[in-house]
């Protein structure tokens, strides 16, 4: 009955998004406040009618209830309490009710937060937000129904996908998805101010906390399916530039974008068409995500299904929603004003740049990754875009970027001084130049883009640090007054710092890592070893354990370096009984920031095993930089200034 329960939740849910949408705009036509306050209050009811729904199924994984199809097809009796409750999104039907859930999730919290808002955008806002749900809860309702009964259910489930039993890809689809749909806001407001013609400081105001919370959790939700796949997969790196990586990485891009346009908006008035046509492209990209991954049209670990039927009407969605949306920004889009004009050495116009590189990188993502799908589409052979391609076109556009980055924070609105910056970063200059020359001085070998690559991160950290000793007049005034300063800085400039200076992290870590890494492979006996770099690695000895759904050899591998223990690592070789699928655990071993990192392969002829091990330089930087990146943008969405709405008796003189 449980089951029965939910799915008629979820059928309700639909109704209610109905409603939303009817009652909102009836509201809105008739300027009655009643109707608005209905259609606000259908979302409520609609996202807890999800959340019902969400919680049925659930409770069929948790309890192995195998008459319904989605937990006989992904779920097992012996699988982990975490991963049977993994399992609720970790399949088609349950990533799309994940992903309506997050929806009118959103929904709801626009109607409830929105309250200063004025209350015909609010009233568009909560429409369009309705009807994205009423799209996407009809596909989940009549073409991915995830509480579908069985007439004859099996007496065990067929289990997940050993590759997502784990705990780091247990919350990352929660929080990438979190990411995915808080677009789906800045998307309705966007095609609300159009409607309304009201495209204004206020407006980019309204949408830069929802933009700041969505990509904080899209930061988080990439950094976790990195880590995943750099200790789980077992090939020894973080990204591989995989179609599904890049569909999560393409609006991450938009919405950086957006977040420094909006700023330029707000604070001048200018560059509301393109602000506009950003929120619309950062919701677009995230559904483009959706297809990818759940159309079929993609052959990957990260794919959900292999289904062409709701591909196509993925696609279909996909097409209406954007497309309606891009229709309705070319009509309104000659209405727009100009705004405030400004020199070309100005903080416009370093934001302008900063639009224009992030846009074409975010093109050059898309093109490698839909060229193979057309082409193979047109031609029916299939070929690959790999690392090469972005390095050769990706890399270049943002390292401009980020060189040009700390200046931008350190020039004036409309008119700035660029000698004055030159002037306030020539210490940032000389840190990152003398991180440079101590990397080529002590790293071997010696690589000359390896070294740029170090003093670019140095030049990053270094940067938003001058901006903070600039913003305090540190060395400059009494120290009193410097501190005063220092401890009365708005929230969003520590978040904006901390932004840039997780990047700065970043860069170094993946510098280092992608430059110096050093790996060895060899077939060893039980009591053989290898080198890697300067460590030796020691394989003592292979015993079979048995976990509660796999059994699996389980390596005890000893490192030692100048003949001194310095750590043990137990990397693993799984069988998942349930489906016969083989996986690897790596052994990670943890020497300050750096990683030993080990890899145990199957057993050979003669009784030797295939043992990989990679020094991996700084590697933690590469999740730690990401890290402090959302920390960042949390603290900045906590800035008092940028709390959603501007103010009651602003909303109401607007």
């Amino acid at each position: 009955m449980i089951a029965e329960a939910g799915a008629f939740a979820l059928i309700l849910a639909l109704a209610l998004s109905i409603a939303q949408v009817l009652l909102s705009v009836a509201g809105r036509v008739r300027r009655s406040a009643p109707l608005a306050g209905a259609g606000e209050g259908a979302a409520l009811a609609a996202f807890l009618a999800v959340a019902a729904a969400f919680a049925a199924l659930m409770h069929a994984f948790v309890v192995s209830d195998f008459s319904v199809e989605n937990v006989a097809a992904n779920s097992h009796s012996a699988k982990p309490l975490l991963y049977r409750v993994a399992g609720t999104w970790g399949s088609h039907e349950g990533s799309m009710l994940l992903w309506c859930l997050a929806l009118t999730g959103f929904g709801a919290a626009v109607a409830g937060l929105g309250r200063d808002l004025p209350r015909g955008l609010r009233a568009m806002t909560v429409a369009t937000q309705g009807l994205l749900g009423t799209v996407f809860l009809a596909y989940t309702v009549f073409a991915s129904n995830p509480l579908a009964r069985l007439l004859t259910p099996p007496a065990e489930g067929r289990s997940l996908n050993p590759l997502l039993q784990d705990p780091a890809l247990a919350v990352h689809p929660p929080f990438l998805y979190a990411g995915y749909v808080g677009m789906s806001v800045v998307f309705s407001l966007a095609v609300a101010a159009l409607v309304e013609g009201r495209i204004d400081a206020a407006w980019s105001r309204w949408v830069r906390p929802w933009t700041l919370a969505a990509w904080s959790m899209l930061t988080v939700g990439i950094t976790l399916g990195a880590f995943w796949a750099y200790y789980e997969l077992g090939w020894g790196g973080w990204w591989f530039w995989d179609p599904v990586e890049n569909a999560s990485f393409m609006p991450w891009l938009i919405a950086t974008a957006l977040l420094h346009s909006a700023v330029v908006t707000e604070k001048r008035g200018a560059l509301a068409g393109w602000t506009v046509f950003l929120a619309l492209a950062a919701f677009t990209f995230s559904m483009l995500g959706a297809f990818l991954v759940r159309s079929g049209v993609l052959t990957s670990v990260h794919a959900f299904a292999v289904d062409p039927t709701r591909g196509v009407l993925l696609l279909i969605i996909l097409a209406v929603t954007a497309g309606l949306g891009f229709s309705l920004f070319a009509w309104r889009a000659p209405t727009l004003g100009q705004g405030g004009m400004f020199a070309p050495v100005s903080r416009e116009s370093a934001l302008v740049l900063n639009n224009i590189l992030l846009a074409a990188a975010t093109a050059t993502v898309l093109l490698g990754t839909l060229y193979p799908l057309i082409r193979e589409a047109m031609s029916g052979e299939a070929i690959s875009v790999g690392p090469p391609y972005f390095n050769l076109t990706f890399t270049p556009l943002m390292a401009a970027l980020l060189i040009l980055l700390p200046a931008g924070p350190l020039l004036a609105w409309k008119r700035g001084d660029a000698k004055g910056v030159v002037q306030r970063l020539w210490i940032a200059a000389l840190a990152a130049a003398a991180t440079g020359l101590l990397a080529l001085a002590v790293v071997n070998p010696k690589k000359a883009f390896g070294v740029l690559g170090v003093a670019l991160g140095g030049w990053l950290i270094a940067g938003a640090l001058a901006e903070i000793v600039e913003r305090t007049r540190a060395f400059r005034a009494p120290a009193a007054e410097s501190w005063r300063r220092l401890t009365g800085l708005p929230r969003g400039a520590w978040g904006m710092t901390l932004a840039h200076l997780g990047l700065g992290v970043f860069v170094l870590g993946a510098v280092f890592e992608t430059t110096w890494k050093v790996e060895a492979a060899e077939a060893l006996p039980v009591g053989g070893s290898l080198d890697v770099g300067a460590y030796h690695v020691t394989l003592e000895a292979v015993r079979p354990v048995t976990g509660p759904n796999y059994d699996a050899d389980r390596g005890a591998i000893t490192v030692t370096r100048n003949g001194r223990p310095v750590c043990e690592a137990a990397p693993e070789r799984r069988l998942y009984t349930v489906g016969g699928q083989t996986t690897s655990e790596v052994g990670l071993c943890y020497r300050g920031m750096s990683h030993i990192y080990v890899v145990l392969g199957e057993r050979r002829d003669g009784g030797t095993y295939l043992v990989r091990a990679y020094w991996n330089p700084w590697a933690s930087l590469i999740f730690l930089g990401p890290a402090i990146m959302a920390v960042g943008g949390l603290i900045s969405l906590s800035d008092r200034r940028l709390r959603l709405g501007v103010g009651r008796r602003k909303a109401r003189a607007a």
